[in-house]
């Protein structure tokens, strides 16, 4: 389990693209029971998901025993015919289903809820975080390949911070990257976690076909608020 130390608060954080909810080889159907199963097994409190269907962050709350908050991130117009679309042949429409980011927290509160669009062109790209009740911001984006936006991402983070410890993670369709003011936590390829300061370890989760991305599980310590 990889966990964040902020002075009493110990975090662990998952993050996953979750491919729109797909397979890879394709599964031909709709994997909701499989994705909200993995989920609902792993040790987290935080998890930062990506490429999610807009209609899975509730359910997959209710299912983790989890809070969660998320931010619409591209082509949801007409949601309710992408749902019957992607319900019964996700992969024909593969990310023109809908998609979100969304975090989940489990043990803890969650406190606020912000959101900062980063890019409109070619998609809208969101950075979105929680303020957990013991203090600590965790943000979450799936950004452009464009290390500005991961820039941006991580200067939005510390000013809502305001010097309380802080972690930021996702898929950043960058790496290596640097982030002012963060060290990298660890992460594999593009899914990349980042904080404050600490050390790290990572560990890779087995899901099977599930996604193209990896679930990516960092073990931060020392990090102190």
């Amino acid at each position: 389990m990889q966990q964040c130390t902020f002075g009493r608060v110990s975090l662990s954080v998952l993050t996953w693209n979750v491919f729109h909810g797909r397979a890879r080889p394709s599964a031909g159907r709709e994997l909701f029971g499989e994705y909200a199963a993995a989920l609902s097994g792993w040790v987290w409190d935080v998890a930062l998901l990506q490429e999610v269907p807009p209609w899975w962050p509730s359910r997959l709350a209710v299912r983790c025993g989890a809070e969660q908050r998320h931010v619409l991130t591209s082509r949801n117009a007409a949601l309710r015919l992408r749902r019957f679309v992607a319900e019964r042949w996700p992969d024909v429409i593969k990310s023109n289903g809908g998609g979100c980011n969304a975090i989940l927290v489990r043990g803890l509160g969650v406190a606020e809820h912000r959101v900062r669009l980063l890019g409109r062109w070619p998609e809208r790209r969101w950075l979105h975080a929680v303020r957990l009740s013991d203090g600590p911001w965790v943000g979450n984006v799936h950004t452009e390949a464009r290390a500005a936006q991961g820039r941006l991402a991580a200067e939005t983070v510390l000013s809502w911070a305001s010097g309380a410890p802080a972690v930021l993670g996702g898929d950043f369709n960058v790496a290596p990257l640097e982030l002012p003011g963060f060290v990298r936590a660890g992460g594999r390829g593009v899914d990349q976690v980042f904080t404050t300061a600490g050390t790290a370890a990572t560990k890779v989760l087995e899901r099977a076909s599930l996604s193209d991305h990896a679930p990516v599980l960092v073990s931060v310590v020392q990090l102190s608020g």
